[in-house]
């Protein structure tokens, strides 16, 4: 049994916060996100945070060294767009592994400043930029722009460098196409057999609008369904939705699952302006009714949140014991 593992069995694990939220702080410009090394590469890199592990390492690691001291117990690995095809929109498909790596590394360092209690890097695996299960042409409802084998083969390499950069465990997140999701679990499972290595595995899908599917179409029950066939450390949810429009759907899934559940919900729906206003007290109001209720595990933030927010979220999850699996469903 891996210490996650373990961990997770004797208290409620927190994860971090948002990773772009802090980012967006420097106020990064394109020079900043080119650095040294990218100052004359021919396509605009402005954005792609993703980058910013190499060119800008010790901004990340001063996120990752930000969630932990504010209580996290996971953090994530800066590493969300991080395959050829999220990397293409850059023309930087040949830097993939290298970023993966370079991510998962300097995350391991900062995991391991921490001595109080085991500190853990989850390697962020994001849904790409497109769809396996619809068509992106109205007019050509068969069309697909991405196949189920152009993704395995590029979450492997995203996979493998995640492993070999010391990541404890892979987060495949933010599932709006659980196609997608499944070609990525396909690729780690390959990777396991490959290697003889057995790595823990959560997933986390996005339930798009108050019609309570994914962007695919998917309920919560069927999204379970549709991967509880791969060995999971844990399910649950993340994105779109702030922590009270998440609530009903965690209640169905832990309603129909033995699996840990986890959640990190956005710090509240998005204003006018695309920003999150909700406080970080606000939001631990509503963590503490997914404690009581007995319905989580692993508990984090998404859009959003800071360490502010984690802060509070850490402080009331302590205080309560993690899901009681149920024995039968």
């Amino acid at each position: 049994m891996s210490k996650i593992q373990e961990a997770i069995q004797e208290r409620i694990l927190v994860l971090d916060g948002a990773m772009g939220t802090m980012l967006q702080r420097n106020n990064f410009s394109e020079e900043d996100f080119r650095g040294e090394r990218f100052k004359d590469f021919p396509h605009p890199l402005k954005g792609n945070n993703d980058l910013l592990s190499i060119t800008q390492p010790e901004a990340v690691k001063q996120v990752h060294r930000l969630y932990f001291q504010a209580g996290a117990d996971i953090v994530e690995t800066n590493t969300f767009s991080g395959t050829t095809i999220g990397m293409a929109d850059y023309h930087m498909e040949d830097l993939v592994y290298e970023l993966n790596f370079q991510s998962a590394k300097i995350a391991r360092e900062v995991a391991d400043e921490f001595t109080d209690r085991p500190r853990f890097v989850a390697g962020s695996i994001g849904p790409t930029n497109r769809t396996a299960s619809m068509s992106p042409d109205v007019n050509d409802p068969g069309f697909r722009a991405v196949t189920f084998d152009d993704l395995r083969i590029a979450y492997k390499q995203q996979i493998e460098a995640l492993i070999d950069g010391g990541c404890d465990v892979l987060l495949v997140e933010t599932i709006f196409d659980t196609l997608n999701a499944k070609a990525a679990l396909f690729a780690i499972e390959e990777v396991k057999e490959e290697r003889n290595i057995d790595v823990p595995v959560m997933v986390s899908g996005t339930i798009t609008d108050a019609s309570g599917r994914t962007l695919s179409g998917q309920t919560v029950e069927a999204f379970l369904i549709s991967i509880s066939h791969i060995p999971l450390l844990s399910i649950g949810f993340n994105c779109a939705l702030g922590a009270d429009q998440l609530k009903p759907y965690l209640k169905r899934l832990a309603m129909n699952t033995q699996l840990n559940i986890s959640v990190h919900p956005n710090a509240g729906l998005p204003n006018a302006f695309g920003q999150y206003d909700q406080t970080p007290e606000e939001m631990q109001a509503l963590v503490k009714e997914y404690l009581q209720d007995n319905l989580i595990n692993i508990i984090g933030g998404c859009c959003g949140t800071t360490p502010e927010h984690i802060k509070e979220i850490a402080e009331v999850a302590k205080d309560f014991k993690p899901r009681q699996i149920l024995e039968t469903i």
